[in-house]
């Protein structure tokens, strides 16, 4: 299941530049193979990156009188598409991005008992099938998406089949045989996480259910007035009579969710709320997913990134690594979900295992995933929209997490402004908003100091916003170049100095690196290759961009920063 690719991807690289024609001019030819095992995945909340445009910010009549960090505040698609264009994913070696839900969103706000709350998060869904006009357009979501591919990064759409959004005056509940509005989950079983609402006025799709069902009249209503009814219908009659499957609400969902994969070549799936729907179902989203994207490629040759098949990668809550292929069930049932259509599982025990030495950490990560999870991937994170646990939630450690999270085995998520320390924890806002602050894109102008100095940070820098930013960029593109970081077996070569190796071999694939991490600056260093590079070869050190030429065995050099990070250019 590991997958491999020669991306040739052109961009002008510069760690701090912020000019938009830099990674537009394509100057600069670089070679990296792709694979999801090592993929660095930048997560970001649609609505809190960047607004680009104004006239979109309250759309279907919605008001600005949400409670604190509950209500739309103008990050839209094309805001994405900007940071794109300017090579700041590239800089920060970003190699996929996951955008949360773009579907159309209830239009009115509800109170969960945190305050008044809009859906700026994108996980109250009205309607599968348009793109919410506070975002944009759908012409908008295909541009981010093409402009993304001409940049070497893959989407992750966001999706869900497990619930609608909460009912309002303005959002009316779907019908009975849609949806079911109690009991609430109980969490004693596993029917007491699938068969009932997360939480109240939140009506569940009623998943397991193969019962044929007319469409709401709601969307009826809806598509007739804005014209499209019949195209909706027409496609849902093609879409029932291929499969042959019944006209039951999971498979409503599927056709919408994949019709985005069939448009416009979206590249995988974050599958959310993973544990609340029945596993059967997510292997037949990834059947119709995958069908959806080979159609996808075979209609766009020339822009398709690659011929890998489709990836879907799970929200099971608190999933840690250590379950390995069987995620432990509430109520105490084990379930395979990488036998029912995922290839990675977003893993929850990251933020506590990050609190492990290097060594300790890395070296458990590794066992894991060469063996019991060998051809799988976990997805680590040090910071979410909706763990109010975080690796750090101080921002105190912000180097430290950087180095952690980009050198572990496995792939990474960079939750939007883990590399500026975006504060996790709003003094005026409560419940999961508190995690969801605006990207605050003005402490990287001048040289603006972070607040307190991070503990564990590298000692020759100065501890700006812009320090720590280039910090992230460096270790981004030596995984972004060098696919052992993540996927490659891990072996420590020295105690003190901690020094250590990983190493690739698959499919004609192979790839090494060297890392070095806490060394005493100014001083005399003896790395010891130990197999790994050749006499004669030259080498990079990432992090400082000088090369290196390898003699008997060992890697002598002056140490100028706490940190190296070798492999061939």
């Amino acid at each position: 299941m590991f997958r491999k690719t020669l991306l040739s991807l052109s961009i002008a690289i510069v760690f701090f530049g912020f000019s938009s024609s830099a990674a537009e001019r394509h100057k600069q030819v670089s070679s990296h193979p792709f694979l999801w095992e090592n993929a660095t995945v930048y997560f970001v909340l649609t609505d809190r990156f960047v607004n680009s445009d104004k006239s979109n910010d309250l759309a279907y009549g919605r008001q600005a009188d949400a409670a604190a960090l509950r209500g739309f505040m103008g990050g839209d698609l094309k805001g994405i598409t900007a940071k794109i264009k300017d090579g700041y994913f590239s800089r920060l070696g970003v190699n996929a991005l996951w955008l949360t839900p773009p579907v159309e969103q209830i239009h009115a706000a509800t109170d969960e008992g945190t305050g008044k709350s809009y859906g700026f998060h994108g996980y109250w869904a009205k309607d599968f099938t348009s793109i919410d006009a506070n975002w944009g357009t759908e012409k908008d979501l295909n541009n981010l998406i093409e402009t993304a591919h001409r940049h070497g990064i893959r989407i992750l759409l966001d999706v869900v089949l497990n619930h609608t959004g909460p009912v309002t005056e303005s959002d009316p509940v779907w019908p009975a045989d849609w949806v079911r509005t109690s009991p609430t989950c109980d969490y004693q079983s596993a029917n007491g996480a699938m068969q009932c609402t997360l939480v109240k006025n939140l009506p569940d799709f009623l998943t397991e259910s193969d019962q044929p069902v007319e469409l709401p009249p709601f969307l009826i209503k809806k598509w007739k007035q804005e014209g499209r009814y019949q195209r909706e219908v027409q496609e849902l009659e093609a879409f029932f009579g291929r499969t042959g499957y019944p006209r039951a609400p999971r498979y409503y969902l599927i056709k919408w969710q994949t019709d985005w994969v069939r448009r416009h070549g979206i590249d995988g799936f974050r599958v959310d709320t993973v544990k609340h729907v029945e596993a059967s179902v997510w292997k037949e989203l990834k059947q119709e997913a995958s069908l959806a994207f080979e159609e996808w490629k075979k209609a766009n040759p020339n822009k398709k990134l690659s011929d890998d098949p489709f990836f879907m990668t799970a929200e099971a809550y608190n999933y840690p690594i250590s379950d390995g292929l069987l995620f432990r069930m509430d109520g105490g049932s084990r379930i395979n979900y990488y036998a029912n259509g995922f290839d990675s599982m977003i893993n929850f025990g990251f933020k506590s295992d990050a609190n492990l030495s290097y060594e300790a950490l890395f070296s458990r990560y590794s066992q894991y995933l060469q063996k019991e999870l060998r051809g799988y991937s976990v997805l680590n994170y040090i910071s979410s929209h909706d763990d109010g646990s975080p690796f750090d939630p101080t921002r105190q450690r912000t180097f430290e997490s950087a180095t952690k999270l980009l050198l572990s085995p496995g792939s990474a998520q960079i939750y939007y402004g883990d590399e500026i320390a975006r504060m996790l924890n709003i003094d005026e806002a409560q419940g999961d908003a508190k995690l969801r602050s605006m990207m605050d894109w003005s402490v990287l102008q001048g040289h603006k100091p972070l607040p307190e100095i991070p503990k564990n940070s590298p000692p020759q820098v100065s501890k700006s916003y812009r320090d720590l930013l280039i910090h992230w960029q460096k270790l981004g593109q030596f995984r972004r170049a060098h696919i052992a970081v993540g996927a490659g077996v891990h072996q420590q070569i020295s105690a003190t100095p901690y020094i250590f190796k990983r190493h690739y071999q698959k499919d004609g694939v192979s790839d090494a690196v060297i890392a070095a991490l806490d060394i005493e600056i100014g001083k005399a260093l003896s790395i010891p290759i130990d197999g790994v590079f050749q006499d004669g070869e030259v080498v990079r050190d990432y992090y400082t961009g000088t090369k290196h030429i390898i003699k008997n065995g060992m890697l002598e050099m002056h140490a100028t920063h706490s940190i190296i990070l070798l492999g061939k250019p």
